[in-house]
């Protein structure tokens, strides 16, 4: 149990940091829009190809990988379909409430849970390539084309999702991966020293948004969309997971307990970092990560307790 505290205790002090930045103005009045553009269009985009090009891809295919990937697509529908249809919701603010509600913290917060909770990091591979390679490229390619101007060419939206830094670095990690190619260490160095800025800048970049702000502020915040991803998060979709890999895919044991464990990882901050990008629902993203950080504590803690 003293893992899934050690986990969170790593992404509360590096936020706490990003918030007394954003409170002493170290970074000045830009400090938000600087970092977070730094993470969207260099650091994640090198830590993707560095992920993916030395990634083994036999440790990818495994039932996790099956359960992340229905899960997600399940769970993201379910907001889809609820927040387009009941709320009225604009397609960019709907797309950003889909990820909050389905788009796992696999990386900041699911390497170190792996590591403590589960005592191999290898777990969590599976979610976060899947969401490298197909969940993000999709996501963010409706952004694209839901925030684009009207009479945009036929050539002009078949192209817009290879204009989008994490998908070209998702492809081209994915294409070295599966040809077989070893990079030479001056060639990978680089983004590997560029991609560990990623996830510090990611949880900064959040913890800079906090400052100045309140979290679910009525007539600000979007309460029944935050609700409602929340929910969709930390409880549908591990009961989503644990069903399909007890009883589809049989599995039991500490497989399923790790499978259930990277269900329950909160909203990733990559959510509000792609919400900044586009300026669409970064409100939405902002409090739906923190909410379902807080929450994901005694979530863990009870599925570890059960399934453990």
């Amino acid at each position: 149990m003293s893992g899934v505290f050690a986990g969170f205790t790593v992404i509360f002090v590096v936020i706490a940091i990003g918030y007394i930045l954003g409170r002493t103005r170290v970074l000045g009045e830009h400090g938000e829009f600087v970092l977070g553009r730094l993470v969207f269009f260099v650091a994640t985009p090198a830590l993707l190809f560095d992920t993916l090009a030395t990634a083994d891809l036999a440790t990818v295919f495994s039932p996790t990988l099956a359960v992340a990937a229905a899960t997600a697509f399940a769970v993201g529908g379910v907001y889809m379909a609820i927040a387009l249809g009941w709320l009225r919701r604009p397609l960019p603010e709907s797309t950003i409430g889909a990820l909050a509600a389905s788009y796992v913290n696999s990386a900041n917060l699911g390497i170190p849970i792996s590591v403590f909770v589960l005592g191999d990091a290898s777990f969590v591979a599976p979610l976060l390539l899947f969401q490298i390679v197909v969940y993000s490229p999709i996501a963010l390619t409706a952004l694209d084309l839901a925030t684009t101007r009207k009479g945009t060419s036929i050539r002009d939206t078949l192209i817009t999702p290879f204009l989008n830094p994490i998908v070209v670095a998702g492809i081209a990690g994915l294409v070295v991966a599966i040809a077989g190619w070893t990079l030479p260490e001056s060639l990978i160095q680089p983004f590997r020293i560029i991609g560990g800025a990623s996830v510090p800048g990611a949880l900064l970049a959040f913890g800079l948004s906090l400052y100045g702000v309140r979290v679910l502020q009525r007539g600000v915040s979007p309460r029944r969309e935050i609700a409602l991803a929340s929910v969709l998060k930390i409880l549908v979709q591990p009961v989503l997971a644990y069903l399909m890999a007890r009883f589809l895919l049989g599995l039991d044991g500490h497989d399923l307990f790790a499978v259930v464990v990277v269900s329950a990882l909160p909203t990733a901050q990559n959510v509000f970092v792609y919400a900044s990008r586009y300026q669409r629902g970064t409100v939405l993203a902002r409090d739906t990560a923190l909410v379902t950080t807080l929450a994901s504590i005694p979530a863990i803690a009870l599925v570890a307790w059960a399934l453990a």
